[in-house]
């Protein structure tokens, strides 16, 4: 029987980001990892051209943390160090999935990127990033999220929140954007694909999605940056929450549509 290997395409992209690695996988189970190699290191990335090899790394590592995959989240954090994402923005990938996914499924990924780091010699813990303090989180988180989400969107959750849900609210000020959305470490418009990404892969979060695809447009990303960013996470997160984050993507910027979004549209 001929052996079953992925493409040539396919098997310099995986050497380039897993050097001198063979996969066990493609040992036990041939036939599976010579077409899912195919699609996800060479096909799919026919489709990702609007996306930095490094960016795209980086969302797929937060779309893993969304879905709990923890094996292969330590598998790829290995490739996206080697290609060139830095300690840093490791770090702040896991900091960023804390508002969206929660610290108990951050937990354990954290662990696993100290784990990482520090086996490649790196010192933790890393300089800080946090630009806020006790005293300062609530304003200048509310001045992040209304440039990200929008002004007249942000006035309007404030607004129309019942009295006994205001402070969800100004958690999300402070909390989310005080917290997170203020460090430094990796830009403004790579934290809200960060978000798209993990949004889309931690799934029944359709309307979140939504909001954010305004919101990466609101910062300068564009429908074909959404794109390539959903063209990489496709093999890692499926089908269904894939179409479901272009449904999404074609509500708020259809084809044709102008590359920036309206502030209303938020």
């Amino acid at each position: 029987m001929t052996a079953r290997k992925p493409n040539a395409a396919a098997s310099a992209a995986h050497e380039r980001l897993f050097p001198g690695h063979v996969s066990t996988l493609a040992v036990t189970d041939p036939e599976l990892i010579e077409y899912f190699d195919n699609f996800a290191f060479d096909e799919a990335l026919q489709h990702a051209h609007e996306l930095p090899e490094r960016t795209r790394l980086m969302t797929q590592l937060a779309a893993m943390i969304a879905v709990g995959a923890l094996a292969e989240y330590r598998v790829m954090l290995g490739a996206a160090l080697t290609i060139g994402v830095t300690p840093v923005e490791a770090k702040e990938i896991v900091y960023q999935a804390v508002p969206y996914a929660g610290m108990a499924r951050v937990f354990d990924f954290l662990h696993a990127t100290n784990d990482v780091l520090t086996g490649r010699g790196v010192e933790l813990p890393l300089e800080g990033q946090s630009t806020t303090g006790p005293d300062t989180r609530m304003e200048q988180g509310l001045a992040v999220q209304k440039r990200i989400v929008g002004e007249k969107a942000v006035d309007s959750m404030y607004a129309n929140a019942p009295a006994d849900e205001q402070h969800i609210q100004r958690f999300l000020s402070g909390n989310c954007f005080g917290d997170h959305y203020t460090r430094t470490g990796i830009d403004v418009p790579t934290r809200e694909l960060l978000t798209f990404a993990m949004l889309t892969a931690l799934g029944g979060a359709d309307a979140q999605v939504k909001g954010h695809v305004a919101a990466n447009l609101n910062v300068g990303n564009t429908r074909a940056t959404l794109l390539a960013v959903l063209t990489g996470l496709l093999p890692f997160i499926g089908y269904p929450r894939t179409l479901n984050a272009l449904a999404a993507v074609d509500a708020v910027s259809p084809a044709g549509d102008a590359p920036n979004a309206k502030e209303d549209r938020a």
